[in-house]
């Protein structure tokens, strides 16, 4: 079973490459007394790229050698130098990255003990990347003193004390529950949500000062061009559906991407780096809707795209597409954002982007198709107005809002402890409490009369706030209703009993909780999640609190929570390096790291939240269960994993 996984597994990543795409030369010379030069030389097949010796925290593994020699006979002088590598856009981390093509030389100084009669033995470690696949490789090497290539058997180079291949592998039995239906089950209910999230932000874009106005105007423009009214009907259709084609096409790269490597959107969702770019831009988005800039693209690309929507035919209805989606980005732009990011932090990753996407498009396209059939709904079009403007601040509001979840996933991941659960909603109950304000006029009163809409939405705002009031001071109130968004409870400026959700018992080492597990002769939950998880929040607040959940989870399971995103570093003694059945090895340098490759490994999986039940044998008890919001359903299978346990 294991061994067919394994294939499979290698054959939907592409990583079972059995050529060898650089071939390798070494090289010897003597410097001075005690001192050599060892020059190694790449030949790179066409198409390929090699990493320099450079580090990147999110990019390639770096092109190192490493000795096996006695350190009294062999040591390093300085760090590993190279030939000048380009430093361009790569295509697999989405980012400049220093590479070769073609050929590269690295030279490493050395001190060598000419008494000694050991050859020079190591190996270097490399990655090399095709616009497809990447691969990880280790050359090994047995050089004479003067350069000479000796023959090596495997024993006599042994394999680098760092470099591990069952450190995170488990002897698992009952693995066909790993394949069970309901994860399906799981992710549909993941599409249909975010689709339904896609249809409100685009009905959300629809209200923007960008788009509004120019509805009526294109579906006259369509019907006046044409004489036929069923040719006028044909050709708004069609340029609703280019609208949709438009938006679903910018979730195509994630594909690629998430075929590539599955954990790259779990990656990009919960990176510090990506986090903080995106609390900058979310930040700069708000102060667009508040009115302080406009946000354009560069003038002359929409003139060019304009000036094709002249051609007539089918090829000009999809540049009038385009334009549109051009014309209209500094206010689709943000909200845009919004659900690229919602989507990436929902389990499925690219496929739930595409259904967002979708349903993005859908609703920005149904007003013309609409309205191009019954061209007399019109009429019953709300006119342009003031009205916008105060949409747009409200938008600018949100924005401010969202921006704080990105900053907050970066401080969770990050461990920094800033900012704090209650820090974070006050800060969240000063920007309500402002848009109520605004909206209700509480404070400058221009004699202009406030609709009863704002009002309502005033009323909506100020309820919020003090609902956020209440769950501030009142220890009772964990703000159900929007967790996941607010960090969790455990992260608080006050003290707690421990640092795991609802203080329930937990373990964040995997063979720490195996260890009392088998002497308390329980059952293991293993909890992948992540600090940035919202919907590993929800499941905690909202079902874990339930009493008899709780009860069951505090007295018949040891919890092991694993948190994937967890960006601290291991001690150099727990570093190591991970090396797959397929011969693929991983640099673990982070508990985060550890942690996901650990679930990748065994489960097959890089969603979060992941929940599995295991005998302390290695048994597996029960299906694996992802999100739900169901407290039944979630009862049920631990039932159902206790009653397996007994058997």
């Amino acid at each position: 079973m294991k061994k067919i996984q394994t294939f499979l597994f290698c054959l939907i990543a592409f990583s079972c490459y059995s050529q060898e795409p650089v071939k390798w030369d070494f090289a010897v010379s003597d410097i001075k007394n005690g001192e050599l030069k060892l020059t190694i030389r790449a030949e790179i097949d066409k198409n390929w790229r090699l990493y320099s010796p450079k580090v990147y925290d999110d990019g390639p593994l770096a092109t190192e050698v490493n000795f096996f020699s006695d350190s009294l006979s062999v040591r390093k002088k300085g760090s590993l130098l190279s030939s000048k590598p380009l430093d361009e856009f790569d295509p697999y981390f989405f980012k400049n990255i220093s590479f070769f093509k073609n050929e590269a030389e690295f030279y490493q100084k050395l001190y060598y003990k000419k008494t000694s009669n050991e050859p020079i033995k190591g190996e270097i470690s490399y990655q090399v990347c095709d616009d497809r696949l990447c691969i990880f490789r280790t050359k090994s090497f047995s050089l004479s003193i003067d350069g000479k290539l000796l023959e090596s058997s495997p024993n006599e180079l042994k394999e680098y004390d760092l470099l591990k291949i069952d450190e995170l592998s488990l002897d698992l039995s009952n693995e066909d529950l790993l394949i069970s239906p309901t994860n399906i089950e799981s992710n549909d209910q993941s599409f249909f949500s975010i689709f339904l999230l896609g249809i409100l932000s685009g009905f959300l874009a629809l209200l923007t000062p960008c788009i509004f106005p120019m509805i009526p105007l294109t579906v006259s423009f369509f019907i006046k061009q044409n004489q036929s009214n069923r040719k006028g009907i044909f050709d708004a259709l069609l340029y609703g559906f280019f609208i949709i084609l438009i938006y679903v096409s910018l979730s195509l790269p994630f594909h690629l991407v998430d075929s590539l490597n599955p954990q790259i959107l779990n990656d990009l969702s919960t990176s510090v780096f990506l986090n903080l770019i995106f609390f900058i831009v979310f930040i700069f988005f708000a102060f667009s809707f508040f009115g302080y800039y406009e946000l354009t693209l560069p003038v002359f690309f929409l003139n060019k795209t304009e000036s094709k929507s002249s051609i007539s035919g089918i090829i000009g209805i999809f540049f009038m597409s385009l334009t549109l989606a051009l014309v209209s980005f500094s206010c689709t732009g943000p909200i845009l954002g919004s659900l690229l990011v919602g989507s990436l932090s929902i389990n499925g990753g690219a496929y739930q982007l595409t259904a967002g996407m979708l349903g993005f498009g859908i609703s920005l396209a149904l007003p013309f198709a609409m309205l191009a059939l019954f061209p007399n709904l019109i009429k019953n079009l709300p006119k342009s107005g003031t009205w916008m403007k105060k949409f747009k601040i409200t938008l600018g509001f949100i924005e401010l809002a969202l921006a704080l979840k990105f900053l907050s996933n970066a401080d969770l991941v990050s461990g920094w402890g800033f900012l704090k659960r209650e820090v974070f909603i006050l800060i969240w109950l000063i920007l309500s409490l402002l848009l109520s304000i605004y909206l209700l006029g509480l404070v400058k009163n221009t004699g202009e009369k406030k609709s009863n809409i704002e009002k309502i939405f005033g009323l909506i705002s100020l309820i919020f706030s003090i609902y956020l009031l209440n769950g501030l001071v009142s220890k009772e109130n964990k703000l159900k209703f929007v967790s996941g968004f607010t960090p969790p409870v455990f992260y608080s400026l006050f003290s707690n009993t421990n640092d795991c959700p609802l203080n329930l018992d937990c373990y964040k080492n995997f063979k720490a909780a195996r260890e009392k597990a088998k002497s308390q002769n329980k059952p293991i939950l293993i909890d992948f999640t992540g600090w940035a998880c919202v919907n590993c929040r929800r499941v905690e607040e909202n079902i874990w609190s339930n009493p008899e959940v709780y009860d069951i989870l505090k007295n018949k399971f040891i919890i092991s929570s694993l948190y994937v995103d967890d960006r601290k570093k291991l001690s150099p003694d727990e570093s190591f390096n991970f090396k797959f059945p397929d011969g693929r090895i991983k640099k673990i340098r982070t508990i985060g790291e550890k942690w996901s490759t650990f679930q990748l490994q065994n489960f097959n999986s890089a969603s979060q939240p992941y929940y599995i039940m295991i005998h302390p044998n290695g048994r597996i008890l029960n299906y694996p269960l992802q999100y739900t919001s169901s407290v039944n359903k979630y009862r049920n299978w631990l039932n159902k994993g206790l009653d397996s346990y007994d058997l």
